[in-house]
């Protein structure tokens, strides 16, 4: 279930970074967002393992661990209806060599009010990349982390890659947030 809500995070990051390429060369962060939103009905639930039978829309059906930091675990019931929202955001800016970096990580949960369970779980990660290489006519990147790591990626349209040019260094702040609420079954 994780797989299909959240999907491949760390290429999405990377690409998305340059869907705004003409703005970045104005030194103009550019922010690109996608919230992806699913619905399940609690179908068995086991209170010794604290394993949750979930079932979507198709009926298929998805087991999933609730831990201890789940604290009103016992609030939930049979035919329930869970939905999980999971937000995913990128801003992007062209940083002058020298210039203070963001913070690195920062990581947050929130509980839910009343009595089921629920809450929010976010968490931001800003990276700083050296662009290595453009290529317009595949079109692609090649971008090297301040860890020394070297990855290309594909970009959709050429156009993206406007502005961009070899050696910038560009600033990647990354936020994930997966927010879960459960809501009685509709009688």
């Amino acid at each position: 279930m994780t797989a299909k809500l959240i999907g491949t995070v760390s290429s999405l990051a990377i690409i998305t970074l340059l869907w705004g390429g003409p703005s970045l060369s104005a030194q103009k962060p550019v922010s690109v967002s996608e919230v992806v939103t699913a619905t399940f009905t609690i179908e068995a639930i086991n209170s010794t393992t604290r394993v949750v039978t979930l079932k979507d829309k198709d009926g298929k059906l998805e087991e999933i661990y609730c831990g201890p930091e789940c604290q009103r675990f016992d609030a939930l019931k049979v035919g329930d209806v869970v939905t999980f929202r999971y937000h995913e955001s990128l801003v992007s800016a062209l940083r002058k060599p020298g210039q203070a970096a963001r913070p690195a990580e920062s990581s947050n949960m929130t509980r839910a009010e009343g009595n089921k369970p629920g809450g929010t779980m976010s968490q931001q990660q800003t990276a700083t990349v050296t662009i290595m290489a453009i290529d317009p006519k595949t079109p692609s990147v090649t971008i090297k982390t301040d860890k020394g790591q070297t990855m290309s990626f594909r970009v959709e349209d050429a156009k993206n890659l406007e502005g961009y040019k070899v050696g910038d260094t560009v600033e990647i702040t990354y936020t994930q947030a997966l927010a879960v609420s459960v809501e009685p079954q509709k009688k």
